[in-house]
């Protein structure tokens, strides 16, 4: 068991070893599931209300309660249940002992260890919402959240494949997949198979459904064959499957849009070079092509004409998922920050003792944590069925403007080491931008804050 041979290199904040063995028993893959069921299902019943098997409810339109959560007895935002406090502590413990000594080199690669990819799905780190049915890990969207966020305070990189796996592709799958869908997906995602979100175009980024790709049904097998190329595409060199959004009825304009699961490995797709990019060098990020790519019918995610509907419906908890990316790379700034302030000394002096430094560490940790409380305030709202858009979209635009702060803030305070690569401080720097452009841009949150708050007053 990995905590017996490290825990006395874990950092001092790293605590609870024992509750974290005992979650992590329930999300490493076990090599024959047959023989350890047994065991799993009896430790899963010991486990609080928020790790119950519920149903998986599907609709269509803007649902209030897109899981079972809602059926859960959740805690305040402000305190966490133990099985929460235990994924973090799990996740927490990988990233600084698995991930940490990566971290460099793949950003220098420019690609992620392969290891570490696979690590992720024998964690059960990449099903985190699946039920046990299906081979995930059964736990709640708060619980997904925690993990990108502990991974992005060590890698934002290797976050954002969590992320998008589990709040975009997985859940959309869960909440409007037929049966027939779910099971052929859910296993597969749950233990060997990376996504990869197919939206924007070259002429749809911002105006996401003025796409071009296209979707022709073949009326006689009731399949369809899917042209288009998408840009900007995370993790396509990683994904073995492609949730992918093209237009099936362009003279119905975005309500002829429908969502397909396609297989990576499909014929006629073809993924792009990676785009050098400013940040995030590790996450691959590239243009995929579709050329007449058949697909069948059963791997139609939902109805026709209505994947606008689960675009939007995914994005906004997606929206959730970026604000902890960027609260962990808040948190990991000051990790590297302020362990330096408090060794080195000026004029005989501890520079974190200087009161010009004190006060703007404290400003910083003031809205980090504020930013926090607003993320797992959204994570509540949206696991008690309660309408959470709003505060997604101002914990996305806050939490992105309190990571750009602190990272620039800490490369100041490390003064001329941390524009070097000899501390993460810099990588911080260059990954944190993008929280505030992509799963929709600031300006885009804040005129979605803006009309429902007018909606509130007219």
């Amino acid at each position: 068991m990995i905590f017996s041979t490290v825990a006395s290199k874990v950092p001092r904040r790293v605590t609870n070893t024992r509750q974290c063995n005992r979650l992590l028993a329930q999300l490493r893959r076990p090599s024959s599931r047959q023989t350890t069921r047994s065991m799993v299902v009896m430790t899963r019943r010991q486990a609080s209300a928020i790790m119950l098997k519920q149903p998986n409810p599907i609709s269509t339109s803007l649902p209030k309660t897109y899981t079972a959560a809602a059926q859960r007895n959740h805690s305040s935002f402000a305190t966490f249940t133990e099985d929460e406090n235990a994924i973090r502590e799990t996740a927490r413990l990988w990233a600084q002992t698995s991930l940490l000594p990566k971290v460099r080199s793949m950003d220098d690669d420019a690609k992620l260890d392969p290891d570490i990819v696979q690590e992720l799905f024998d964690y059960g780190f990449m099903g985190m919402e699946i039920s046990e049915e299906h081979g995930g890990a059964d736990m709640s969207f708060t619980m997904a959240c925690i993990v990108v966020e502990e991974i992005a305070r060590v890698d934002p990189s290797v976050a954002i494949l969590v992320d998008i796996h589990n709040t975009l592709t997985n859940n959309a799958v869960r909440f409007w997949g037929s049966d027939e869908l779910k099971n052929k997906w859910l296993p597969r995602l749950a233990t060997d198979c990376a996504s990869s979100f197919c939206l924007s175009e070259a002429s749809s980024g911002t105006d996401a459904f003025s796409m071009q790709s296209r979707a022709t049904k073949i009326e006689e097998s009731g399949g369809y064959v899917i042209n288009g190329t998408k840009l900007w595409i995370s993790n396509a060199k990683e994904a073995g499957v492609f949730l992918v959004f093209a237009n099936l009825d362009p003279s119905k304009g975005y309500k002829g849009i429908s969502a397909f699961m396609i297989d990576a490995n499909a014929p006629g797709i073809e993924v792009g070079k990676p785009e050098h990019k400013l940040g995030l060098k590790a996450s691959s990020t590239c243009p995929v092509t579709f050329e007449d790519v058949h697909v069948d019918a059963a791997d139609l995610l939902g109805e026709e004409g209505l994947g606008y509907k689960y675009c939007i419906n995914i994005l906004n908890e997606g929206r959730i998922g970026i604000a902890a990316q960027q609260v962990g790379i808040a948190k990991g700034c000051m990790d590297i920050a302020l362990p330096y302030m408090n060794e080195r000394k000026q004029f005989g002096t501890l520079i974190g003792d200087f009161q010009g430094m004190q006060h703007q560490y404290a400003q910083i940790a003031t809205e980090i944590h504020a930013a926090e409380c607003m993320l797992y305030n959204a994570c509540r709202l949206k696991e008690s069925g309660k309408d959470f858009v709003k505060e997604a979209s101002m914990v996305k635009l806050y939490a992105s403007q309190i990571a750009e702060r602190t990272a620039s803030k800490s490369i100041e305070w490390l003064g001329g080491i941390g524009f070097t690569k000899d501390l993460l401080a810099e990588k911080f720097y260059r990954d944190c931008k993008v929280g505030s452009i992509y799963e929709g841009t600031s300006n885009i949150q804040l005129q979605t804050i803006a009309k429902l708050i007018q909606a509130d007053y007219k």
